[in-house]
Formats: C-alpha cells, sequence, structure tokens
C-alpha cells in the first residue's frame, strides 16, 4: 500500500504577515469585484435583453451606479486596508470606511457580492475583534431590513431572508476569521519559541566552550603540578644517589692513584651500590609513569598488574578484593583508584622500611574503596597530615565526590580512597570477588 503523497505547502495562502491579508483573501475580494463589474458591463451594454423599461429605468440606473461606485471604491481602499489591530489610525480608518461601502454595495441584490460580505466580515474581525465583527454582523441585518424602504417595491419578506442569509454568510466568515488570529497567534509563539531556543542553544554552546577551556586549564596545571611534585622527587631520590655515586667514583680514583687500592675499591664497592639504587628509583618511576590500561586491562586488573609490578627488592605485595565484580566508574574516578594505589605503592616501597605490603580493594553498593597498608615504621605527622603527594591526590579524590583518609595503623601507615559508584551497574573488569596473594619475602 502506497503512502498517500504529502500534501502541498499553502500557509502562506491563510496566514497572517507584515500588514498583509491573506491570499486566499486577497483571492475572494479580486474575483468579487471583477465578476460583478463584468455582469454590469454585461447589464449596461444591452447584451442581455431587458423586460419592461430595464436597466434604462431611472431607479434602477441609480441603484447600478450606487452597486458600480461601491465597488470601485473599496477596490481604491483595498490596498490601504488595515490587518492588524495595531496598525496605524490611518489603515484602520480606511478599513471602516471600506466596511460601509461593503453595505451600500448590496443595493442592486447582485449574488456576487456575497463574496465581498465575506472580506468586509474577515477584516472588520482581524481589525477590530470579535466586536467588530459583532458590530458589523449588525449593520448587514439591518441595511438588509431597511433595503424594502430603500427600493420601492422589494418585499419585506425578501427583506428578512436576505437578513438572515447574509448573517449566516457573516457568522461563517466571522469564525473562518477567528481561526486565522489564533493560527496567527500561534504562529507567533512559535517563532518567538523558537529564537528564545536559538539563542539559548547558542548560550549553551558558549558555556560548553568555556568549560572546555576551563577543563583544559586545570588538565594542564593538573599536569604541571604532578610535573613539578615528580621532579622534585627525583631530584632527591635519584638525584641523590647519582651525586653519591660521582663522588665516590672521584674517590676512588683519588685512592687508585695515591696507591691506596683497599679503599679505592671499597669507593668502588659504594658506587656500585649507590648505582643499584638509582637503577630501582628509576623502574619505579617508569612503573609510576605507565598508563592506567596495562596490556589492555583496566580497574582491579589494572591495579593488580601495577602491585605485581613492584614485586622484588625483598618486599612482599599483597593484593586482595572483596565485593563482586569492578563496577562502571566514571574516567577520572577510575584513575583516581589507580592513582591511589601507586602512590601508596610508592611512597610504601620508598619510606616505610617494612618487608610487606597490602593491596586492598573493596566494592560496595554504591561505593568502591581501594586501600595500601604496609607494616613499616609509619609516618611522621606531616606526611599524615598530607605531604605534597598526598595533597594532589586529596584535591583528585575531591573532584569525583570521594574521601581519602591517611593514617598510621598500627606498626605502619596506610592510604585508603574511597569513591562513589556511577549508577549503571558492574562492568566486569575486575574478575570474581575473593582474595589473591602475590609474590613472598
Amino acid at each position: 500500500m502506497r503512502s498517500p503523497s504529502p500534501l502541498p505547502d499553502l500557509s502562506r495562502w491563510v496566514s497572517l504577515a507584515d500588514n498583509r491579508p491573506p491570499r486566499v483573501v486577497g483571492l475572494l475580494f479580486w474575483g468579487s469585484v471583477l465578476t460583478t463589474l463584468a455582469i454590469y458591463a454585461v447589464l449596461l451594454t444591452g447584451a442581455i435583453p431587458a423586460t419592461g423599461e430595464g436597466i434604462a429605468d431611472p431607479v434602477t440606473l441609480s441603484l447600478v451606479a450606487t452597486g458600480i461606485g461601491s465597488v470601485l471604491v473599496c477596490a481604491v481602499l483595498w490596498p490601504f486596508l488595515a490587518w492588524s489591530p495595531h496598525s496605524p489610525w490611518p489603515r484602520r480608518m480606511a478599513s471602516g470606511i471600506f466596511l460601509v461601502v461593503t453595505l451600500l454595495s448590496f443595493v442592486t441584490s447582485n449574488h456576487t457580492l456575497f463574496l465581498l460580505l465575506c472580506v468586509g466580515t474577515v477584516n472588520a474581525v482581524i481589525v477590530f475583534g470579535v466586536p467588530g465583527g459583532i458590530v458589523y454582523g449588525a449593520l448587514v441585518v439591518g441595511f438588509s431590513l431597511l433595503l424594502p424602504l430603500l427600493v420601492p417595491g422589494t418585499p419585506f419578506l425578501a427583506g428578512v431572508l436576505m437578513a438572515v442569509s447574509l448573517l449566516f454568510i457573516v457568522v461563517a466568515s466571522g469564525l473562518v476569521s477567528v481561526g486565522l488570529l489564533v493560527s496567527a497567534r500561534r504562529a507567533e509563539r512559535t517563532r518567538e519559541l523558537l529564537e528564545e531556543l536559538g539563542a539559548a542553544h547558542g548560550e549553551l554552546e558558549a558555556a560548553h566552550e568555556e568549560l572546555r577551556r576551563s577543563t583544559d586549564r586545570i588538565r594542564e596545571l593538573t599536569v604541571a603540578e604532578e610535573r613539578a611534585r615528580m621532579s622534585r622527587e627525583m631530584h632527591d631520590s635519584t638525584g641523590h644517589h647519582l651525586t653519591a655515586l660521582s663522588l665516590c667514583l672521584a674517590n676512588a680514583l683519588r685512592f687508585r692513584e695515591a696507591g691506596r687500592s683497599e679503599e679505592a675499591w671499597e669507593e668502588v664497592g659504594q658506587a656500585r651500590a649507590l648505582a643499584g639504587d638509582a637503577l630501582t628509583d628509576t623502574r619505579r618511576w617508569v612503573r609510576a609513569l605507565r598508563p592506567l590500561a596495562l596490556e589492555g586491562r583496566a580497574g582491579a586488573s589494572a591495579m593488580r598488574s601495577l602491585a605485581e609490578s613492584f614485586q622484588g627488592g625483598g618486599v612482599r605485595i599483597g593484593f586482595e578484593q572483596r565485593g563482586g565484580e569492578w563496577p562502571t566508574l566514571p574516567e577520572e574516578a577510575e584513575l583516581v583508584c589507580y592513582r591511589a594505589v601507586q602512590e601508596g605503592l610508592t611512597n610504601a616501597m620508598r619510606h616505610s622500611g617494612g618487608d610487606a605490603v597490602l593491596v586492598e580493594v573493596e566494592v560496595g553498593a554504591a561505593t568502591v574503596a581501594v586501600s595500601v597498608t604496609d607494616n613499616g615504621g609509619g609516618a611522621p605527622v606531616e606526611t599524615v597530615r598530607g605531604g605534597f603527594g598526598l595533597r594532589g591526590l586529596a584535591e583528585r579524590v575531591e573532584r569525583v565526590g570521594g574521601e581519602l583518609v591517611a593514617e598510621n595503623a598500627g606498626e605502619g601507615f596506610r592510604l585508603r580512597v574511597e569513591v562513589p559508584v556511577e549508577d549503571g551497574g558492574a562492568g566486569g573488569t575486575g574478575g570474581p570477588g575473593g582474595t589473591a596473594e602475590e609474590g613472598g619475602a
């Protein structure tokens, strides 16, 4: 079954815009004027035989002259008519004169002038409102009842029937006019809403662009802060080892030239130990710079791989996951969890002095928590209150609506981060819950 073909767009034929009449109203008016003048032309040229005195009767001639004159006056006034209640007063005055002249055109009872009555009713309602249409209808009825007095020989009953028929035309035309007004107002309101929507869309795009620029600035500042922190940390650790290594080698060279070979070899041994420490620190920084997704892993799997990468050096790294599958988290929240494990392991390996570190991942109904606990000697008060690295991590946690706790736990130190879970269920990237411990002494 074929779908019906689309209807043509006829909105311009019935729409009111720019103080101009709808095209269909203009078509009715000029059709009425031209057909009326054509009928009068045929009667005056005698193309249709007349009975009795016919068209030469003085009364008939005066009526015909009145009808022709009223039609011509209406044609002259047409370009100046008002088509809006807010039109200037000269246009509204022209509409008032036009409505009065349309009444005079009915003295000849020419049926083609019924279209002119429809046009007059539409103009009265559009310009003067419903009260204007009611007044115009009353004038039409009154003029029809007076017609037997104006035209001798016209029965009063004919005037009554004419009044009733014309009143019906006025009411029908008035209802059409009200429909046109309502349609025009709705179209205007729609245009206003579309303009407001366009303005709001522009403001939203501007706000989105400003937000994007702010996000870029925050990202740049975060990267700059992270680089500054890492540069200071590398200067204090790797830089220190390399400086001491250089001094040991210089001493070894000096002892060798002085013939003190035993002392020179001692310096070489210290240099070798310092080189090993520097290499360990360098590997630690390389691990810290590894991306979040390790070999396609994310979530708890990525954190497990991160913990495994810290194995060695006489420190046992344990990993436990409880509470089920890893849920769906916003990207920034998942990165915060990963960075928390990374920060905790790095600090434990460098500062704790212990031989065991436990990484715990706990999945709850509304939150995910990760913690790193060592069995070392604890941390000084300034570290517990938040060193540079912990302050940066705390800012990240706060941005995702989470909580960070850094405290001495028993003989060691504990770092715990908790972030909210995004609605949407589990993602299943972390594997089933359970307990596993990796590595050895």
